[in-house]
């Protein structure tokens, strides 16, 4: 059907929609079904969910009069609704926020808060949640050496996000490791469960102990790598942003397998993170001709990766919280020696899209006022 604007009128009945003139200025055109199904009645203020189902319907909706009245009910929408909604804009979001790309210097500007303060001020909380959004990354300090710290830290954020390692994850030497991490030895920079469907999205690092010779604690942004990356070679980038790799994790009862983009890209195309991890990236089943391209592509973002340009060095003390968007930060140790200290840390994750919605509810009303 072809639809065109009235040139006389402000309101006009079509047969799928009509044409509404807002603010006296040029008309613009409404579907009746979106109309029926987002008036403000279609929506419960107490638990804020739908609770008209259009399906239900038995007929098709259709505006009867100007004042856009159906058979057995009237919609009454808001101009301020209409006007956001008759370009197809999304409902604005607080927190889609633009992320700042960070380097190998940023460690004393990371935010840092304690967790007392977290707790106890919902405007450093909402602080260092808008930081992890843009940042993503930050450190908590003076945290008891208990393990229901860490579950009141991540508690702050969402639910603590379980993975096949369990709710929690205990790092240090282990006699029979499972994982580098549960060794000495070096651990390259990585992402974490890149192997899981929907690796968790906000890691949480508290240190309990650190006593050792070495084991400097490795943090790079993948934004900012990333990012460097598209200009310096676009369809390298194309390439790690397009094609899926896969990746596993897999021991005596677990046996984890997935596919996933080196790069990831937002809704708006801008880079939003990484999913990398050398000790967990299987055997690469693209067609061999496809991987002439993409292997090189591959080894010089790893490469670049890897640059002191990109990567903060320190070394993080007992009592200590690092929280990072694993999705986005690359992380990695260097080796120590067990037998000169104690090193434990004790981890965890939450989400993103709870951090995220946490961070919306702290800080805006909703779609309802009260």
């Amino acid at each position: 059907m072809n639809i065109h604007a009235p040139q006389d009128s402000s309101v006009a009945l079509e047969e799928k929609g009509l044409w509404v003139s807002l603010h006296g200025a040029e008309a613009k055109y409404f579907n009746y079904y979106w109309l029926r199904d987002n008036c403000p009645t279609s929506f419960n203020t107490t638990t804020r969910e739908r609770t008209f189902d259009i399906f239900h319907l038995e007929t098709a909706p259709k505006a009867t009069a100007a004042e856009v009245q159906g058979e057995d009910h009237v919609t009454r929408m808001p101009v301020a609704t209409l006007d956001v909604y008759a370009t197809g804009n999304p409902r604005f979001d607080p927190a889609d926020l633009p992320r700042t790309a960070w380097f190998g210097d940023h460690y004393p500007d990371v935010t840092r808060f304690t967790l007392d303060e977290l707790k106890s001020d919902k405007d450093k909380l909402g602080t260092w949640l808008e930081a992890m959004i843009v940042e993503g990354i930050s450190v908590i300090t003076d945290m008891p050496d208990t393990d229901d710290a860490l579950t009141e830290l991540a508690n702050l954020a969402g639910a603590v996000r379980p993975t096949f390692f369990g709710n929690y994850f205990d790092v240090h030497t282990h006699i029979n490791p499972t994982n580098t991490a549960y060794t000495a030895a070096a651990l390259e920079l990585h992402t974490d469960v890149p192997a899981e469907e929907s690796a968790p999205g906000i890691q949480y690092l508290h240190m309990r102990a650190n006593s050792v010779d070495g084991g400097l604690n490795l943090f790079g942004d993948g934004v900012a790598a990333a990012n460097d990356f598209r200009e310096i070679d676009p369809e390298g980038f194309r390439l790690l942003a397009e094609t899926e790799i896969p990746f596993y994790c897999e021991h005596d009862t677990y046996d984890m397998r997935s596919y996933q983009r080196v790069i990831e890209l937002d809704h708006h195309g801008e880079v939003s993170g990484l999913t990398i991890s050398q000790h967990m990236l299987d055997l690469i089943d693209l067609p061999q001709e496809v991987l002439d391209d993409y292997y090189p592509a591959f080894c010089r973002f790893g490469k670049l990766l890897q640059d002191d340009k990109y990567i903060m060095k320190f070394t993080l003390k007992a009592t200590e919280c690092i929280v990072f968007d694993n999705h986005r930060i690359v992380h990695g140790r260097a080796a120590y020696s067990a037998t000169s200290g104690e090193r434990y840390l004790r981890g965890t994750y939450t989400d993103r899209a709870e951090l995220r919605s946490t961070y919306r509810a702290l800080i805006s009303e909703g779609r309802f006022k009260a």
